[in-house]
């Protein structure tokens, strides 16, 4: 008749049936699951731990009024039985329940088997005291006994349908409808038409040691780009858009800690946004801002692919490093690891407060002829490529970024600024030819409002924008984005609850391309994200 404790312990490794029963007697006057029980025990926090409590009025919550309480606490201090919190407290109570006093009685009896078991004797008298506190508590060990039944049999069916003991699957899917308005450039009319499409990710995230994480991201999308021959521009594409032609390996990249500061990155592929902290909260591409170049400085999108990443964390300083490249695992000349197109950043952020961060980074990148990209599609084909597809370049850049906490508002933005250089004769332009691209973006968002994980946006900006393009044939005009673009972009994500978020918003391009000849051009989507 007495329940065995064992299964707890080899969970909790120092947890007694006590502290267990009476922690689900609290929970379950206060109607919460067995889940939220169990996370609250497996907390990592030390205050959580379990400590051997040798007598009854170290429970501050237990009240010496009858006799129940004195006998159990002879046989308490007698036998040494019951396990409690370091405090001396079950927490959640101010006074010891019935059901609270049964499981430290059953605890009891747990021990006294032991004893019995390892052929030592009891006290005909302590013999006499348990029989009667059996009686007068028997409905409440009985009812206890069953929910450790009925914790045994969750705990087992959890364990039967676990997907992986080191694996968590996560997912993300997108639902979205998407149109642009304006005359697309060089074709005097509108040429979209409204498009519903979708894109699904799966991220299989493990963890061997607890410290560390592997990642394996699949993908599907069919969202064609606002691009090219639809509107003629770059600058009008969505931050969550693509086509992949079917399921693809989007992001693979293990982390592992280096020390206590640092960790680090070896990546088999991952994005520009993988490794380098954002100040501003609209970077995420399936909660964030709906535009591409909204989401963070597009200078960080000079690097991305293969490589390696290291991230040092000291208080409110955080540094980021990392060497990607896109051909790594292309043996042929010019290419693979070292000897094709790379980018390297060095990324520092500070928190002077809660209020204010700070960041500033520099970028260094080299792309062959044909590669190159210095506005990570989100700027003028001029700022893109200033040289031609024939000429290799390699580019030194400077960034910042900032936020400000406004109480119900966070203020922030970014700056960057490139020297791009050509590494080869072509098009018209020599070795050693240069250009400088610039851009720049202030946003206003609103974390939480109307609700909790709502999120407005209201984003302002210039994309990449080649102001100067230097030609060594004088004879030869320049290059540069004679006019100015501006990005102005409004959103709104509403969070139905904690799996499912809508977010309508529009954008902005005013003379597309930096070229005030060119008609303004709206982009609007009402995008659909489902967690899981």
């Amino acid at each position: 008749m007495i329940v065995s404790n064992l299964w707890w312990k080899a969970l909790t490794g120092s947890a007694s049936l006590l502290s267990l029963l009476a922690l689900s007697n609290v929970a379950h006057s206060q109607e919460l699951s067995v889940d939220s029980l169990m996370d609250e025990l497996s907390l990592p926090d030390s205050s959580r731990s379990l400590e051997q409590v040798t007598s009854v009025s170290q429970l501050s919550d237990v009240q010496p009024t009858d006799w129940a309480f004195q006998a159990l606490q002879s046989l308490v201090e007698r036998y040494g039985c019951i396990a409690g919190y370091p405090d001396g407290t079950f927490r959640g109570n101010n006074f010891m329940t019935r059901y609270e006093f049964a499981a430290g009685l059953n605890a009891c009896l747990d021990q006294i088997v032991a004893i019995v078991g390892n052929g030592d004797s009891l006290d005909p008298s302590d013999l006499a005291t348990i029989r009667r506190l059996q009686e007068e508590f028997a409905a409440e060990l009985a009812t206890l006994r069953g929910r450790v039944d009925g914790l045994e049999a969750r705990t087992a069916e959890l364990e039967a349908n676990q997907f992986s003991t080191t694996t968590k699957l996560n997912g993300e899917a997108i639902f979205a409808v998407s149109d642009t308005f304006g005359d697309a450039i060089g074709a005097g009319e509108d040429i979209t038409q409204t498009q519903f499409a979708y894109r699904t990710r799966l991220s299989f995230d493990a963890s061997f040691t607890g410290r560390d994480h592997l990642r394996v991201r699949l993908q599907d999308l069919n969202i064609d780009e606002f691009r090219g021959g639809l509107t003629g521009t770059n600058m009008t594409r969505m931050g969550f858009a693509g086509n992949s032609g079917g399921v693809e390996v989007d992001n693979i990249y293990y982390r592992f800690p280096l020390g206590d500061n640092f960790q680090g990155y070896i990546a088999g592929k991952i994005g520009a946004d993988g490794v380098p902290t954002f100040l501003g909260p609209q970077a995420s591409s399936g909660s964030g801002t709906i535009s591409r170049f909204g989401r963070f400085n597009p200078l960080f999108r000079l690097a991305g692919g293969t490589g390696g990443a290291i991230q040092g964390r000291f208080g409110n300083l955080g540094l980021d490093l990392g060497y990607l490249t896109g051909n790594a695992n292309n043996p042929q000349r010019k290419n693979g690891l070292f000897n094709g197109q790379y980018g390297a950043f060095a990324n520092l952020t500070y928190g002077l407060s809660d209020a204010l961060d700070l960041g500033v980074s520099y970028h260094r990148s080299y792309a062959p002829g044909g590669e190159v990209n210095l506005s990570g599609s989100t700027g003028s084909s001029r700022a893109s490529n200033p040289f031609g597809s024939d000429v290799a370049v390699s580019s030194d850049s400077v960034g910042a970024q900032f936020r400000v906490g406004l109480g119900a508002l966070d203020f922030s933005g970014w700056f960057g600024f490139t020297w791009a250089n050509a590494q080869n004769n072509g098009n018209g332009f020599q070795d050693g030819d240069q250009a400088e691209v610039i851009n720049y973006s202030l946003a206003l968002t609103a974390p939480d409002l109307g609700g909790d994980g709502n999120l407005a946006g209201l984003i302002v900006g210039v994309p990449p924008q080649a102001t100067r393009v230097q030609r060594s044939d004088p004879a030869l005009l320049g290059q540069e984005d004679t006019d100015t673009s501006l990005h102005i972009e409004a959103f709104y994500r509403y969070r139905l609850n904690d799996n499912i978020a809508i977010t309508p918003g529009f954008f902005v391009i005013t003379n597309p391309e930096h070229n005030s000849n060119n008609d303004a051009q709206w982009v609007g989507t009402i995008r659909t994200t489902f967690s899981f």
